[in-house]
């Protein structure tokens, strides 16, 4: 007979034990993430790049400048000196002092314009969205209507709404009264807002129009044979789903109408007590050689945009990652699939 050999299986296999298999497992997964992690480096630099270029080098030398004050004169030659004396705080705590009037009359014009335009761009983009998201003829030439002001350049907005507040203008003839729109007074913050809830409710219709679109119908049939009436289905139905859209769209016009600058300067003009905000207040110290007050402002403005940014996301639950609403969200999907299981096991 001949001898039949068999093979040693795994088992038999002394020569790699499975410890050792599993270290050489673990360094190759350990590898593999590593490379992961270089790859994912290399194709982010870029971004990080411009963003250091762009965004965090500014604000460093504009938190360094604020430090310093005005040139002065030189009392040795009586010229203007060649550099900057280093103040430290002094440009922050004249805010309290010499110009404090001047600075939260500015904050306050920033805070009033953002609080009412954002609040008036969002009862009027939701209502466009709604609109937009309707099926009905001529639904495309709706939609491009609506969207042709946030198109419009800023600068070409101003001139636009500049020529309609003018004392011979459209507005005055429509309402029968002569009023000088772009002079100093509460009609001067009036003719803003208008100019501005004008040009931007539709950006904030257009994103809630996005959150509209991806909702079901068949959420909407359900309430329908249920009985539940259009506000109802409004209120309990569109405004919950809708929700991580409509932060996200009024996050970023609460950033950009904090750091309102070129509607008003254009509208209205410069130095106007009125209408000047924080930007402007900035841009006008800045033009007066004033730049270690500029940059003080300036970064003041960068802290109040940053912590209302984070008080949106922190606190209200924004959706900037795309996670629908992050752990809620997903609470509430299972809520909803658990419903339906018991609807269809009963």
């Amino acid at each position: 007979m001949t001898d039949i050999e068999i093979p040693p299986g795994p088992a038999a296999d002394e020569s790699h034990p499975p410890s050792r298999t599993k270290a050489r497992r673990s360094r190759s997964r350990a590898r593999a993430t590593a490379d992961a992690g270089r790859m994912a480096a290399l194709l982010v630099s870029p971004t990080l790049l411009v963003l250091t270029i762009v965004v965090l080098y500014p604000t460093v030398m504009a938190l360094r400048e604020s430090l310093y004050g005005p040139k002065g004169l030189d009392p040795r030659t009586g010229f203007i000196s060649g550099t900057e004396p280093f103040v430290g705080l002094k440009n922050y705590a004249d805010i309290f002092g010499a110009a404090g009037d001047r600075f939260s009359n500015a904050f306050w014009n920033t805070t009033f314009f953002t609080v009412v335009t954002v609040g008036l761009e969002t009862v009027i983009g939701v209502a466009m969205a709604l609109i937009m998201h309707r099926a009905f003829s001529g639904r495309a030439l709706v939609r491009a209507s609506i969207l042709v002001p946030w198109a419009v350049p800023t600068a070409i907005s101003g001139l636009l709404w500049r020529w309609i507040f003018n004392s011979d203008g459209i507005a005055n003839a429509l309402i029968g009264h002569q009023i000088l729109w772009t002079t100093e007074g509460f009609h001067a913050k009036v003719a803003v807002i208008v100019a501005e809830v004008w040009k931007t409710a539709p950006f904030i219709g257009l994103l809630v129009l996005a959150g509209l679109q991806v909702i079901p119908n068949e959420v909407y049939e359900a309430a329908r044979i249920d009985g539940a009436r259009a506000l109802r289905r409004f209120w309990h139905i569109t405004l919950p789903l809708v929700k991580p859209a409509l932060l996200v769209a009024m996050l970023f016009r609460c950033m950009d109408a904090l750091r309102m600058f070129d509607l008003p300067y254009i509208l209205i003009g410069a130095q106007k007590n009125s209408v000047e905000t924080l930007s402007m207040l900035a841009q006008n110290e800045a033009s007066n050689v004033r730049f270690g007050p500029a940059s003080a402002y300036a970064v003041l403005l960068f802290l109040y945009v940053f912590l209302i940014a984070l008080a949106f996301v922190r606190l209200l639950g924004a959706d900037l990652v795309g996670d629908a609403g992050g752990a809620a969200g997903r609470r509430r999907r299972g809520r909803l699939v658990f419903a339906r299981r018991a609807e269809v096991t009963a």
